[in-house]
């Protein structure tokens, strides 16, 4: 959430982009204005000189004629070879499947959306679109482009392992990309009816219909809230989103993907986050569920949560680039009164995080403004700075409205560095921090990591006693291990997923190239 090396990155960008912001209780970015935010975009930076095409993509003849007009906007060249792009309309209006075609891409030139804002409660014979990715295709994004799937809508974008659906960047495509490119794009932005707080509409009653946010620095309103808790804006399986996070200035970000007042029913599962400027996944309220997420080179934090949020998440591998990153996790309730309906609860399970920060939050994990959450089964290897922070005293109350008592830990070993391994945060004290922590069952904050291969469990993982997950919730599942990839044999991360220097995961795919077939 708190911008650093990103803002030097806006200066240079030299355009803007409708954006999400990133905010919490204690830095809030901008609650909203009340009404639409309008942005002047200044002239967009030139795109870089193509890469002359050494590679073996030839391109596709035109363009498919599918349920929506697509523009021919010609070739584009990069070191893979010659892509035919095809670029999207503005708004998709009626339900569209994008097929796989060699040698073709699809092109955001702007904010895409798909189907209009069907409000916070559904409607007899409303007008849902669904967009249908087949796998293996690509997609890319111009500087000022974002993928918006409104209120009522769905994305339905289901890969394969060997066929992953690819959200990429314009760069990436002509080959100019490095292993530290990042905010090229927006991103993935999914907008749903469940419960949210910090509502737009100041007389509003958090998680009930009247409670909305809308999508801060967007043109137009992208609006986000509801009740229905069990809403699905689609399925997102074997994806990547890469380059992604584009800032509009100081706080004001896209991440890689965005999932905003969701709902249970929307199944989000193998996604990888490649090098977004900003956080890697934001949830906005909703009640999100993760499973099998990757998350490479985040400059902010990799996970962060806000508004209201009933989320669970299991099985994640999180790595940062060097000297760019703040936290691995951002928590927080709202953005004005901390005991708002309702609070935020975090469950995460089986969970690998490997820390490069060394300043930004000040701690791996860092959680404030009331939020509750419940963390096991996790492995973090923070060399740099200390891992646990809590913050804000109603974080970690024993009684309020919606309230779940202070964060509990079970069975999270961390390796820290920095000035401890728990810190004080504001209205918290590192001994109350670590007396939550220790009440926990097999937690070790002063433990040493054998992990192989960054993120796979080693003999010292493997001797500590794993916590029952299921018993959190229907969404988790019991393991019999910590950490998110049990040992050698356990390889649900390969395939699918692309390499950089960051993480390596045999995937034989660089995240700078594109898969040719």
């Amino acid at each position: 959430m708190m911008m650093k090396s990103n803002i030097a990155k806006f200066l240079l960008a030299g355009c803007a982009v409708a954006a999400l912001s990133a905010c919490g209780a204690d830095d809030v970015a901008s609650p909203g204005s009340g009404g639409d935010i309008t942005i002047n975009n200044p002239s967009p930076t030139p795109s870089p000189t193509p890469t002359p095409g050494t590679g073996t993509v030839e391109a596709a003849g035109g363009c498919p004629t599918i349920e929506v007009p697509l523009t021919d906007s010609g070739t584009i060249t990069g070191p893979t070879g010659t892509w035919r792009v095809c670029t999207l309309p503005a708004k998709i209006t009626t339900s569209t499947t994008l097929p796989k075609i060699s040698g073709l891409l699809y092109e955001l030139a702007g904010r895409v959306d798909v189907g209009d804002d069907l409000g916070a409660t559904p409607t007899s014979g409303e007008k849902s679109v669904t967009l249908t990715i087949q796998p293996g295709v690509i997609l890319y994004g111009k500087a000022i482009s974002w993928l918006a799937v409104n209120r009522g809508n769905k994305l339905m974008a289901v890969g394969e392992a060997d066929k992953p659906i690819i959200f990429t960047s314009q760069q990436n495509i002509s080959g100019s990309n490095s292993d530290n490119s990042s905010g090229q794009w927006g991103g993935v932005v999914l907008l749903g009816r469940a419960q949210v707080t910090d509502c737009e509409a100041t007389s509003a009653t958090p998680g009930t219909t009247a409670c909305y946010r809308n999508t801060e620095g967007a043109a137009a309103p992208a609006y986000y809230g509801g009740v229905t808790n069990n809403d699905s804006s689609g399925e997102l399986k074997y994806v990547q989103i890469r380059y992604s996070g584009y800032v509009l200035s100081a706080d004001k970000e896209l991440q890689g993907l965005t999932p905003s007042g969701v709902g249970t029913g929307t199944k989000m599962e193998y996604i990888q986050i490649h090098n977004s400027s900003d956080d890697g996944i934001e949830m906005f309220g909703g009640q999100p569920v993760l499973k099998h997420i990757v998350i490479t080179g985040a400059e902010d934090d990799s996970l962060d949560i806000d508004t209201g949020a009933k989320a669970f998440a299991q099985y994640v591998i999180a790595v940062q680039r060097a000297n760019v990153a703040d936290s691995m996790i951002e928590g927080d309730s709202d953005n004005t009164v901390d005991n708002d309906t309702p609070r935020t609860h975090f469950r995460l399970a089986n969970f690998t995080f490997v820390t490069n920060a060394v300043a930004g939050n000040g701690a791996a994990i860092m959680m404030r403004g009331g939020m509750d959450a419940t963390l096991v089964n996790g492995v973090v290897v923070a060399p740099n700075q200390p891992c646990l922070q809590l913050r804000n005293a109603k974080t970690v109350q024993t009684s309020g409205t919606d309230e779940q008592g202070p964060p509990v830990f079970h069975s999270v070993v961390m390796q820290c560095g920095g000035s401890a391994a728990i810190i004080d945060g504001s209205g918290v004290t590192a001994a109350q921090t670590r007396t939550i922590f220790e009440a926990g069952t097999n937690n070790n904050a002063a433990f040493t990591a054998s992990l192989a291969n960054l993120f796979v469990n080693g003999a010292k993982e493997t001797a500590i006693p794993a916590f029952d997950a299921s018993t959190l919730g229907s969404a988790l599942a019991k393991t019999d291990y910590i950490g998110a990839v049990k040992d050698a044999n356990d390889t649900w991360y390969k395939g699918w997923t692309c390499d950089s220097a960051t993480a390596g995961f045999g995937s034989g795919s660089a995240c700078t190239s594109l898969p040719t077939a």
